[in-house]
């Protein structure tokens, strides 16, 4: 039976639908706003998998059809997720995972696939809205619902979900998900706004969310309630749990307090051999002493959370000995690859990031054929992490989704620093390459790339640093970290990450795992993070503080001219003739946009300059008064056609050829000749009068 309800958010009217469409999964519903729709099924198998995480996977499906285009590409039909995708799907994952139970152990799936969008509204936020929908009213355990909404801010004005008008305007681009108790997720980019400003567009858009929670809590009750399945997590055996803990606790406390992240690792596995050996080995039914291994592991992964949590409220004192609020040291260096446009290497802890910056022209542009149109990027950012980097081995080539999604945080980071393209005429292209991780790579990557722009002689708008929070959280007590390690964000409540400059955050992330966190929290973590930023800056800004003078000697040097669009034809020639020509004269590469203005690259300074003597030969246009070496290229009985300039043709009259008067134009002059020529007008047609005669010394009488 299909079953509707509707609410409006920011003024803008969404429905949810379920009952009509993909009624055997699990929960299904149409989530739509004007011509906007999303279809999101969720589906949980019955049978539990037998792995130590859950198998949660969330696929979220672009259909050209839902913009009424044909894919591009060969085989025109949607191929591999594109990054948006990729993105959009970690968007709808990230607020739902800590909703399920703990333990929860049974495949689960869930879909979300654009049926039709005009681009007037986030498909996104109908995507996120969804699948906390079609998991509300199955009977999948799910202690939702939650909701997303996208904050924008024009003209000193909180808006909700605002149009692509709006998006272009504003000088904040923030999604907020939540539940009624708080936030869950935040992820976005600003343009150097305040930690207040920060703060209030989050109380804003938490507030904005709730009409879609109450809209799913009533499509749930009109549906009919589906009971929730009975779930039970596995329960350790409480004597194996007694004893494990007796032995292995004062191990697992040591180390904890050992600062060097490969030595903690190694005593944790010394502790778990020792518990293995003395717990496990002398059971001699096979199943229970692999079902008692199995335990083993939960109980030490559950005696590493209580001790480093206990240990951080109780004296202040971190895994690694810091306090709270305390950054790793920083070792930054630049220029360390020769041949690389720009480099820098930064190091905070075990954490260790080279940023490169190359420098290309508008033929190295990412097209990209989205949904809305072809589109292109100026800008690239693109992660690598390397299974090396946290001492493990591991599959190479693609990249995965975690991959993605840390670079373009960073991305979004630093985009607001990247100087006009009107001014710096440059496709640049950042590429980070984690060498350790123990704690924030991404913002690590924010610091080496900066750096490496530096490096490259890229004249940013100002210099951004980026740092990971953390919160552990029991009760009423609670101890916000700053830059937090890989453990912490193992074992905390909240992993936070803010960038930007000293004038303003330019994009933050927020992941939070328990059921909500105040904003009298989330005050103070943008505050201890604003001064851990301003910290690294410091540290990353005594290696280098401004750009370099020069760009590389092995980036291309790009010249702009601005010529007349009417004369761009010109410029191309027919067929592109023109333009072919120059470049394979000069060896530049030339791009012209609509507007006139050229852009000239070449590693090869000159080969610019030939290639902008050629361009403005073929612009230039005759002045009265200048004197030009011209090309006899027709005779008429009248006079001849001179060229003196590329595609510029003068009229040479026979009586402006010689003083003497001639019978005919070929008793001086024949085709092919080179003789001076001086312009005596230009009139309103563009057509060029010339004499010959001017330059010529009178005869003596």
């Amino acid at each position: 039976m299909k079953t509707t309800v509707t609410t409006s958010v920011g003024g803008k009217q969404i429905t949810i639908e379920t009952g009509r469409m993909a009624k055997q999964a699990d929960g299904s519903v149409l989530v739509s706003c004007g011509n906007n729709i999303v279809l999101v099924t969720a589906v949980s198998n019955k049978e539990p998998k037998d792995v130590d995480f859950f198998p949660l996977t969330v696929e979220y499906q672009e259909k050209f059809y839902a913009t009424g285009k044909i894919p591009g590409g060969y085989f025109k039909r949607e191929g591999k997720p594109t990054t948006d995708a990729v993105l959009t799907a970690r968007l709808i994952d990230r607020p739902i995972r800590p909703c399920f139970p703990e333990g929860y152990r049974y495949d689960t799936q869930v879909v979300a696939t654009t049926l039709s969008a005009d681009g007037a509204f986030p498909i996104e936020i109908l995507a996120s809205i969804g699948s906390s929908a079609a998991l509300h009213i199955s009977d999948i355990p799910f202690s939702g619902p939650t909701a997303a909404v996208m904050v924008g801010r024009v003209d000193g004005q909180l808006v909700a979900n605002p149009t692509p008008q709006q998006r272009e305007k504003s000088d904040m681009e923030i999604i907020v998900a939540g539940t009624r108790n708080g936030l869950l997720m935040v992820e976005g980019e600003t343009k150097f706004i305040t930690e207040a400003d920060a703060l209030a567009a989050l109380k804003f858009g938490h507030q904005a969310l709730l009409p879609l929670l109450n809209a799913q809590d009533e499509l749930r009750e009109k549906f009919g309630s589906k009971a929730k399945r009975v779930f039970t997590p596995a329960v350790i055996d409480a004597d194996f749990r007694t004893q494990a803990e007796g032995l292995l606790a004062a191990k697992i406390k040591k180390a904890l307090l050992t600062r060097e992240k490969s030595e903690r690792y190694a005593a944790y596995a010394a502790a778990k051999t020792e518990a293995i050996a003395a717990l496990v080995t002398p059971i001699t039914n096979d199943k229970l002493q692999a079902t008692r291994k199995k335990e083993l592991s939960t109980i030490i992964e559950d005696l590493k959370y209580k001790i480093s949590r206990e240990m951080i409220l109780d004296t202040g004192v971190r895994i690694d000995g810091r306090d709270t609020k305390t950054v790793r040291p920083i070792a930054n260096e630049v220029g360390i690859l020769p041949r690389v446009h720009g480099s820098g290497l930064f190091t905070r802890g075990e954490t260790q990031v080279l940023g490169t910056t190359t420098l290309g022209t508008g033929d190295d542009e990412q097209m990209i054929d989205s949904l809305h149109g072809m589109q292109k990027k100026k800008f690239l950012l693109h992660y690598n992490f390397p299974p090396f980097s946290v001492g493990e081995t591991g599959r190479f080539g693609g990249q995965g989704r975690r991959e993605i999604g840390h670079g373009n945080l960073a991305e979004r980071a630093l985009k607001p620093i990247i100087p006009d393209f009107d001014k710096f005429p440059y496709t640049i292209r950042i590429v980070s390459e984690v060498l350790e991780s123990n704690g924030s790579s991404s913002m690590g990557t924010v610091c080496s790339g900066l750096m490496s722009l530096l490096d490259a002689g890229v004249p940013v708008k100002g210099n951004v640093a980026g740092i990971a929070m953390g919160l552990i959280k029991e009760g009423d007590r609670f101890a916000v970290l700053t830059d937090i390690l890989g453990d912490e964000d193992h074992l905390g409540d909240m992993d936070f990450k803010v960038a930007g400059t000293r004038d303003g955050i330019t994009a933050l992330q927020m992941d939070i795992k328990i059921d909500s966190v105040s904003f009298a929290v989330m005050e103070q973590a943008l505050n201890q993070a604003r001064d851990g930023k301003n910290h690294i800056l410091t540290e990353m800004e005594k290696v280098m503080k401004t750009p370099r003078g020069q760009i590389s000697e092995f980036a291309p040097r790009i010249e702009t001219i601005k010529i007349h669009p009417d004369k761009i034809r010109e410029v191309i020639g027919a067929g592109g003739k023109v333009i072919r020509a120059i470049t394979e004269a000069s060896g530049a590469k030339i791009e012209i946009e609509d507007d006139g203005t050229i852009h000239v690259a070449s590693s090869d300074p000159e080969s610019t300059k030939k290639a902008l003597a050629m361009i403005a030969d073929i612009c230039a246009e005759a002045e009265v008064g200048k004197t030009y070496k011209g090309k006899v290229v027709k005779i008429t009985d009248f006079g001849a056609f001179v060229e003196i300039l590329p595609s510029t043709q003068g009229l040479l009259h026979i009586s402006e050829i010689a003083h003497e008067r001639l019978r005919q134009v070929t008793d001086v002059l024949s085709e092919g000749d080179e003789i001076d020529v001086k312009v005596l007008e230009v009139d309103r047609a563009g057509r060029v009068k010339l004499s010959r005669k001017a330059l010529l010394d009178k005869p003596a009488h």
